[in-house]
């Protein structure tokens, strides 16, 4: 149990989220490719306008690239994919829900992850209950 103090901060959310990356079970694990994984604050003023989202604290992770089942030997090359985490709206999640903050980052990150490998929602579910 992590003891009273301030909340956890975005490297301590980034060092929790790299666990569940590691605990992510083939073939997820070895084709991640060259995923950037970053940790804010909040979303960006845009982005929400862009998601037609008004409050910043609805808004946990975003998985920003081209998923796999997407691409094309013809495609040029593009930025690195990327997951945000948003640290405040998980904190706040957090604070409200009585889950683990190690299970909430990870069910974040393996939501973003999933859409990087271009899975439903259910293969999501199950691969979050695999890298628990």
């Amino acid at each position: 149990m992590r003891p009273f103090g301030p909340p956890p901060s975005a490297a301590e959310i980034e060092a929790l989220a790299r666990r569940a990356l590691e605990r992510l079970p083939e073939p997820f694990a070895s084709n991640l490719g060259a995923l950037v994984l970053r940790v804010e604050e909040f979303a960006e003023a845009d982005v929400l306008a862009e998601l037609g989202l008004e409050d910043p604290f609805e808004l946990t992770g975003l998985y920003t690239g081209q998923p796999l089942t997407g691409r094309s030997v013809e495609d040029v090359a593009a930025l690195p994919d990327t997951v945000t985490l948003y640290r405040r709206p998980i904190l706040d999640e957090w604070a409200d829900g009585g889950e683990e903050l190690e299970h909430l980052v990870a069910h974040v990150l393996v939501h973003e992850v999933g859409h990087h490998f271009g899975l439903s929602d259910g293969d999501m579910h199950a691969l979050e209950a695999e890298a628990r």
